[in-house]
């Protein structure tokens, strides 16, 4: 099984606050598939620095507030 990237994120938090925002929406308007935005949600998956950059403007917040670096599954 491949190991899950250490980055963390708090998408699907900043999404359905956002007016409940779909997947579908999301997905649209960073230019990617919802397969994609699920993928990044269930964290098996990082998206591109423009992608990150264009999902924290969405929401109007830094990247810091969506993405963050988890140190312990970096070390294992």
């Amino acid at each position: 099984m491949a190991k899950r990237p250490p980055i963390t994120n708090r998408v699907k938090e900043l999404r359905e606050a956002h007016d409940n925002m779909s997947q579908s929406a999301l997905a649209k308007a960073i230019g990617v598939t919802r397969q994609t935005v699920i993928a990044i949600e269930q964290g098996r998956y990082s998206p591109s620095l423009e992608s990150a950059f264009r999902i924290s403007r969405i929401f109007g917040v830094g990247l810091e507030d969506v993405f963050g670096w988890d140190e312990a599954a970096d070390q294992s």
